[in-house]
């Protein structure tokens, strides 16, 4: 079971919310006590009357009592539960009013009390009245065997305060806006966690449709799109008074709006007016986009002139590279000379290997074989004629000499045609080196000077 109530005042609107229909399913007036009016309107009005001996500003207290579903009092419980709370508050023989309301099946009692002492004409404190509600909360649930609910104030027990539930002033608001208490909390704390300072956390209110205000008995509340006017503190989950005031210290409070200026603005927001401003923030927020556009293009315009800068950079180097001896594969010059040769290659008929290739010269006599056998024949020539010479005498030596000369000059032209330069030198290196005769005459020199062996290399 939970009890609610505070001082109120306005008797006259007090009357026809209690006697309303529109948004409960019943209204059934219970009793009418102490006053010389019958009716709720007229008592109301009456017991307000009685606070013009007084300085009492809220003669009426309203109290409410709420059974958690599915419990229903009976009247008896009903007149025993109004009588309870009525003694714990100190307002035993005064004038009241009692009306039941149910509403989506549920049922709660209103009960309104003097607050004036008509013996004394003094109004009774309401100092600890949150407390004695509990109080008298968890003895009606003992005593009619009704679930126990956790209250902040009486028999906590070590257990964890709940959090503040809605006074009936916001849920009558909540319900006349249609904007819940608990989405404006999760929006307010969402901006105020993403904000590191006050004028930042103003701007965000502001970009989730919220206008900050500042209050009049409260340093700072927000209205929200439908007018509806909220405390700041209350809609920051976990957030104390006392940080709150320091977080909004360095924002000048005199800037704000007023509540009535702030709904204004709220309710322009909604026809699509907007204020000064709303139209200040929609300039900076046009600057600053174009500002970013700016910084972009300038940093595409950096990034491009770097690449086209290393394209000419790497466009001078390539052109810089040949095909001569300083040549590096690792280019890119290296990789499309590479390609071109190897076009160049396919195109051509490919020479054999030297492994498939064989020499005609190989079917005949080498050079030096020839020689060889030349200077073979021409020395036992020489012989014959010497000994003929010797016979026949020094005629016969004489024209033999000579046709040994000839034979010689004839040998000579033979040396000189077939010796080349390239020849006598390759020639002076065989004889030079041992084992010449294990050396292949037909290889050719420049494929044993190689490293790794002649062929591959050809290859």
């Amino acid at each position: 079971m939970i009890i609610k109530g505070n001082a109120v005042t306005g008797p006259q609107a007090l009357a026809r919310y209690l006697q309303s229909k529109e948004v409960n399913e019943r209204a059934e007036i219970v009793e009418v006590r102490g006053t010389a009016a019958s009716d709720p309107e007229g008592a109301l009005i009456e017991m307000d009357a009685y606070a013009e001996g007084t300085r009492c500003q809220k003669p009426l207290y309203h109290a409410k009592i709420n059974p958690e579903p599915p419990y229903r009092l009976t009247p008896e419980q009903r007149n025993e539960a109004i009588d309870l709370l009525e003694q714990r508050l100190g307002f035993a023989g005064h004038a009241r009013v009692v009306v039941v309301h149910e509403k989506l099946n549920r049922e709660h009692i209103h009960v309104i009390w003097s607050r004036i002492d008509l013996e004394n004409m003094r109004a009774v404190s309401l100092s600890h009245n949150f407390r004695a509600h509990e109080e008298v909360s968890r003895e009606l649930e003992r005593r009619f065997g009704h679930n126990r609910v956790q209250g902040a104030h009486a028999e906590r027990e070590n257990a964890t305060r709940p959090e503040r539930t809605l006074s009936a002033a916001e849920m009558r608001q909540e319900e006349r806006t249609g904007i819940s208490a608990k989405n404006v909390k999760a929006d307010v704390t969402a901006a105020f966690r993403s904000s590191d300072n006050a004028e930042a956390f103003r701007t965000a209110l502001d970009d989730a449709g919220y206008v900050l205000a500042k209050g009049d008995r409260r340093d700072f509340v927000i209205v929200d799109q439908q007018g509806g006017v909220h405390s700041l503190g209350r809609r920051i989950e976990g957030m104390k008074a006392a940080e709150l005031r320091a977080f909004m210290a360095p924002l000048d409070r005199d800037s704000l709006p007023t509540i009535e200026q702030a709904k204004g603005i709220a309710e322009d927001r909604e026809r699509g007016v907007y204020s000064a401003r709303d139209s200040m923030k929609w300039e900076d927020a046009l600057a600053a986009s174009a500002i970013e556009c700016t910084q972009r293009e300038d940093r595409e315009n950096v990034e491009l002139r770097r690449k086209r800068k290393e394209s000419r950079a790497e466009g001078l180097i390539q052109k810089a590279y040949g095909a001569g001896e300083d040549y590096v594969h690792q280019t890119d010059a290296a990789l499309k000379d590479f390609k071109h040769r190897t076009k160049k290659l396919n195109k051509e008929p490919r020479p054999y290997h030297p492994s498939e290739h064989v020499s005609p010269s190989s079917e005949r006599e080498t050079p030096d074989v020839r020689i060889e056998s030349i200077i073979r024949d021409a020395d036992a020539r020489r012989r014959k004629e010497d000994d003929a010479a010797r016979q026949s005498g020094d005629d016969d030596r004489k024209n033999r000499s000579n046709e040994f000369n000839d034979l010689s000059a004839k040998l000579e032209t033979v040396e000189r045609v077939e010796n080349s330069e390239a020849l006598q030198e390759r020639i002076r290196r065989l004889l030079d080196r041992p084992n010449v005769t294990d050396i292949d005459p037909l290889e050719p020199d420049r494929q044993r000077a190689a490293s790794g062996g002649g062929r591959t290399r050809s290859r």
